[in-house]
């Protein structure tokens, strides 16, 4: 019996559109990209409850006759193509032809495209791949598309949806990057009847700043043109200067007009920067390449944001000397002054005058092998440690090498803690880290990451017990602005925000009102506004679940709060007091962020450092 078939049209779009649409944020990118290869100089978008009830994209392009408008939901159905060579050569946007006919396969699909001069349009109204209707009516130039009830016959689909801040965050993000792509064409943003952005076609200076400048005032400031012409990539832009970089800033490639994810040039990006930043923050860039399309690949994920390129060696050493002499030309990059710094201090010579040989005095009777120092001063030092040695100070060494690294020893916390009762009379403080002097080992203990994992285990403990935490109302409210996914994201974690103490409420369109904060942080010089942009910043990156925002959320309070701590003005007792507190937390050797606590250094490691024989 034959069990292999075909399958309908209608189930083979529903698959297709598993890879391409995954969440109204797709509907909204393929769209507009649709948009943008049709010559619109104008797009709106328009979505009710974040794109789950309804999305609308409307443009002034050259818009569809009759037969095209309904060709363009078949599948594999496209303009942009004509045979397998024409892949090497992408010029468009789309090529593939399956977004239409995908999102046809999961929305009730509403189209209304005219010709210009034509003296109709069409009207075509599709549900789950079936065409209900098709008619020729009055409508403007250009192209509607009317996409409800998304996922409507796929309710698995539908049921993983993320809550409207989510998925309105994750349009908005889409959509930065295709206006971002494309400065020369105006955008408009509304959700239900809010605007969230209207952005007049300019230039890409004027429009990184219309799209930033909210979040980075200074932005302005902080931008330094790149721009290089070779023969095989023309690279043009924005980067950062190293004071604007962080941990999460504005970072976009794009290609011919296309939003890409490349991590290989952005490591050429952090390559230019090399000593100018932190090892932990990142540059803000915002870099188009143009190269011939034959030299690049596009085909290869769905969503066409992952491209491989021919030449990606050589655009990678274009890319860091241009960004190095760019921001050399500004004066980023300090300049060596071999007139003032280092210059050898030789002493003026006439021209007539004779060198002489330097009179050296020495001692002949001086033989090296006759020491006339003894050993007494090894004996002292060590005399430092003998009580240390004797003492009955148990640490226990895990035997898993796994364990972290090699220069990190987990200890038992209980016996550790018993140990920090004997007074510790070999310790140093320098540079925030506690020197402990223990047998014959050597503890260093970072005491601002102490102080860090100490205060994240609290708030997280505040953020866990509802209503348990307390605030403290300013005296003088501070006024924060914020972008629009940034209060997306404030909507989502306003319960946690609540349950922490912070109390925050609107005051107009892109500003909240901070009218409290948590009284753990009331008595310290935090700046608020910094601590919640942080926040953002690391949910953006990262957020995935109640739970990782609860973490994010204390983590971005306890290292504000960390920072601020006088480490140089603790004493010898208060330090104790830091050890026993890190020994009570959830894990005392790392820090939230994953950076080691504590580290040991027995003898042969010293010895190792000293390059000892």
């Amino acid at each position: 019996m034959d069990i292999i078939h075909l399958l309908p049209d209608s189930v083979a779009n529903q698959i297709a559109a598993g890879e391409v649409i995954q969440r109204p944020a797709s509907v909204v990118k393929e769209l507009v990209e649709n948009s943008i290869d049709a010559g619109a100089t104008l797009i709106t978008v328009i979505v009710k409850d974040a794109g789950k009830t309804s999305i609308q994209v409307i443009d002034n392009g050259k818009g569809m006759s009759e037969t095209d408008a309904r060709l363009a939901f078949e599948r594999h159905a496209t303009s942009k193509i004509n045979n397998a060579n024409d892949l090497f050569a992408i010029s468009t946007m789309g090529f593939r032809g399956e977004a239409l006919a995908s999102i046809a396969a999961v929305a009730q699909v509403d189209l209304r495209t005219k010709l210009k001069d034509a003296e109709l349009g069409t009207a075509i109204t599709i549900e789950g791949s079936k065409i209900l209707s098709q008619e020729l009516v009055q409508c403007p130039e250009g192209t509607q598309f009317t996409i409800k009830n998304l996922f409507f016959n796929v309710p698995a689909r539908r049921k993983f949806l993320k809550t409207d801040e989510t998925e309105l965050r994750n349009i908005i993000q889409e959509m930065y990057r295709i206006v971002l792509a494309n400065p020369n064409i105006a955008f408009r943003l509304y959700q239900d009847k809010d605007i969230i952005f209207d952005l007049i076609a300019s230039n890409q200076k004027k429009r990184i700043v219309d799209v930033f400048s909210r979040k980075r005032r200074n932005i302005v400031e902080q931008l330094v043109r790149v721009e290089v012409d070779t023969v095989i990539a023309k690279i043009e832009g924005y980067v950062g200067i190293p004071q604007s970089a962080g941990k999460n800033v504005p970072q976009y490639f794009f290609v011919n007009g296309r939003y890409m994810n490349h991590p290989y040039f952005r490591r050429a990006v952090a390559q230019a920067y090399d000593r100018m930043i932190d090892s932990d923050s990142l540059p803000m860039f915002f870099l188009s390449f143009t190269v011939d399309p034959a030299t690049i690949d596009v085909n290869i994920h769905p969503t066409k944001t992952e491209i491989k390129f021919e030449n990606e060696r050589e655009i990678w050493s274009i890319l860091v000397v241009a960004i190095k002499e760019s921001l050399g030309k500004f004066n980023i990059i300090p300049p060596i002054d071999f007139d003032v710094e280092g210059k050898v201090d030789m002493p003026l010579v006439s021209k007539n005058e004779v060198p002489k040989m330097p009179q050296i005095s020495y001692n002949p009777n001086y033989n090296p092998f006759n020491n006339t120092h003894g050993n007494g001063n090894v004996r002292n030092w060590e005399s430092m440690f003998e009580s240390k040695r004797n003492a009955d100070f148990d640490v226990n060494i895990g035997n898993n090498k796994n364990d972290l690294s090699d220069s990190l020893i987990p200890l038992e916390n209980d016996n550790f803690k018993d140990s920090l009762d004997f007074s510790f009379t070999e310790s140093i403080l320098y540079n925030e880290k506690y020197l402990l002097f223990v047998s014959k080992n050597l503890y260093v203990v970072d005491l601002k990451k102490a102080y860090f994992r100490i205060y994240f285990d609290k708030v997280l403990k505040l953020v866990d017990n509802q209503g348990l935490s307390i605030s403290q109302k300013l005296l003088f409210p501070e006024i924060m602005d914020i972008t629009e996914d940034e209060q997306c994201i404030l909507n989502e974690v306003e319960v946690e925000l609540n349950n922490l103490g912070f109390v925050l409420s609107d005051f107009g369109k892109n500003m909240i009102q901070i009218e409290a904060i948590p009284a753990l942080i009331s008595d310290e010089s935090i700046d608020v506004t910094v601590m919640l942009h942080d926040v953002i910043d690391n949910i953006k990156a990262e957020a995935n679940g109640v739970d990782s925002l609860k973490s994010i959320l204390a983590q971005s309070v306890a290292l504000n709060y960390s920072q601020l701590k006088k480490i140089s003005l603790l004493s010898a007792d208060q330090r104790k007091d830091v050890l026993h507190s890190l020994f009570d937390s959830t894990n005392p050797y790392l820090a939230p962020d994953g950076s080691v606590i504590i580290k040991t250094l027995n003898q042969f490691d010293i010895d190792k450092i000293l390059s000892v024989k």
